[in-house]
């Protein structure tokens, strides 16, 4: 049988991964990333550069040309 634990607080995991131990059952730890890493330092970088003025402006209208 496996038990699917979501949304555990931080301050609930030892005492539940504590449980688990004493009880004798397997513990696997899952912690889904859903964006890749270098993906959100590039979006987190145009932004800064964008902050920075360094980004560059095209009218609505120009945009399918």
């Amino acid at each position: 049988m496996e038990l699917i634990l979501k949304n555990v607080k931080k301050k609930d995991y030892p005492v539940l991964k504590s449980l688990a131990k004493s009880l004798g059952f397997e513990i696997e730890e899952k912690i889904d990333k859903p964006y890749n890493p270098e993906f959100v330092k590039e979006i987190l970088e145009a932004e800064q550069s964008i902050k920075e003025g360094k980004g560059i402006r095209i009218k609505l209208e120009d945009l399918w040309k």
